[in-house]
């Protein structure tokens, strides 16, 4: 993995690297990111890539020319149909091939940027590709970090006096979801059937759900195994985390609120849950650390962190069946740093009981929402639990989402000093609401 540009090697994460490519400055995909994912070219197989820009780099093929060095060629990782063998590699084989990658894309690094056939062998337009789901996703786990979320929809369900249960701030509550209901940003999204109670004095009903909701969240993703009954303290989850991406945990809440007592959600969530296609390296959010919020009163010993979470802004857009393709409305802004139970926390108490995490494992935020109504993660929050429409940009209403509405989430984290700035991307994890499948008959 040694470098065949001369002169003293940069962190992938400066502010002064450069691309010979054209990157805007408000590229999501800026050459600090290099954010991993899964492509098909047109008319052949699906290879793993990273972007930059507005391109697509084909690491399989630079792995064949042994710019990667021996190993990534014999092992043949980057030409699989995830990137599961290649986050099983490690976090030192992560490091290493981040560096490798930024110090090819560099302004100065003629390897490609002077080679105009290996350019056209690798570099792809992103808009001339398909995406496809970045992981082989091997469990899925959702928890429920954001104390304004929490306190919002307590106050919804128990009022404001009794919104936190006493757990809460004692323990990263979380439930297990369905991996393999995790899908690819743009697949539709079915309104799902189940049973709900409408009325308090009336029995349950069967149907499509008539309350159906969004979640803003973000979800880290496992790149290193832990065996069964070994737990990750807080200070070696980094060690096992690969990346980040956005992810919508999509909520029928009419038949959520019938069923998740005594044990939680399961028809009301287990439906579909949306991710971004470009798992962004933990690495490249480094620098965008900040202190997370205080915790009061302060946890158990096994929880203590280093109490750092990540200034990532968030929104969430809705365009309606009747808006033009270039129309959305913004409904929600939020950001990663209001979350109260940090990824190093979250990692902590899911294996402090012995459970092992796999390659390919998430495990999400929950709903991150803000301190001002504005930034309140669901509509569940906006609308009040359905009692007060939230108003899109061209005067329509909603309370929970309509077929043909078109969802999509984003997120980012902009650095900016005097004249440096680049934008660390998530790209979009969107979705459009499509009717309830028809079911057959017995």
């Amino acid at each position: 993995m040694s470098s065949s540009t001369p002169g003293q090697s940069v962190s992938p994460n400066s502010p002064e690297l450069k691309s010979f490519l054209d990157v805007s400055p408000e590229s999501d995909f800026s050459i600090q990111n290099l954010p991993y994912g899964v492509f098909s070219p047109q008319g052949r197989g699906p290879r793993v890539g990273v972007a930059i820009g507005e391109y697509v780099v084909d690491l399989g093929l630079l792995a064949d020319r042994c710019v990667f060095g021996d190993e990534a060629r014999q092992l043949g990782y980057f030409s699989e149909r995830s990137i599961n063998k290649f986050m099983r590699q490690g976090r030192p084989v992560w490091s290493a091939i981040r560096s490798r990658l930024s110090e090819l894309l560099r302004h100065d690094c003629p390897t490609l940027r002077d080679n105009a056939a290996l350019r056209s062998e690798t570099l792809y337009l992103r808009k001339d590709v398909t995406l496809h789901l970045p992981i082989d996703v091997a469990g899925y786990t959702d928890f429920y970090s954001s104390i304004d979320h929490a306190r919002n929809v307590g106050a919804l369900l128990r009022g404001a006096d009794n919104a936190l249960f006493p757990n809460w701030r004692h323990i990263p509550i979380a439930y297990d979801g369905r991996a393999g209901s995790v899908v690819i940003s743009g697949t539709p999204v079915h309104r799902p059937w189940g049973q709900m109670r409408p009325s308090e004095d009336a029995g349950p009903i069967f149907g499509p759900s008539k309350a159906l909701d969004f979640e803003l969240e973000l979800a880290f993703v496992v790149g290193a195994p832990s065996e069964l009954g070994h737990p990750i303290p807080c200070g070696k989850v980094d060690d096992h985390v690969f990346g980040a991406v956005l992810l919508n945990d999509w909520s029928a809440r009419d038949i959520q609120k019938w069923e998740y007592q005594p044990l939680g959600p399961f028809l009301g969530k287990n439906f579909c849950t949306s991710i971004s296609p470009w798992i962004v390296p933990l690495e490249a959010l480094e620098p965008f650390k900040v202190a997370a919020i205080e915790q009061d009163p302060a946890p158990l010993p096994y929880l203590q962190s280093a109490r750092q979470v990540f200034d990532i802004q968030l929104e969430v857009a809705i365009r309606s069946a009747i808006m033009s393709p270039a129309e959305d409305s913004i409904v929600t802004r939020s950001n990663a740093r209001y979350l109260y139970w940090d990824h190093y926390q979250q990692l902590a108490h899911h294996t402090v009981g012995g459970c092992p995490m796999s390659v390919g494992d998430l495990y999400a935020t929950g709903t991150i929402s803000g301190p001002i109504p504005e930034s309140r993660g669901c509509l569940l929050e906006l609308t009040e639990g359905g009692k007060r429409p939230l108003v899109l940009a061209n005067g329509e209403e909603r309370r929970y989402l309509n077929d043909g509405d078109a969802v999509t989430l984003r997120g980012w984290s902009q650095y900016r000093s005097g004249e440096s700035r680049y934008r660390i991307g998530f790209g979009e994890a969107a979705g459009v609401i499509q009717p309830a499948v028809a079911l057959a008959r017995n």
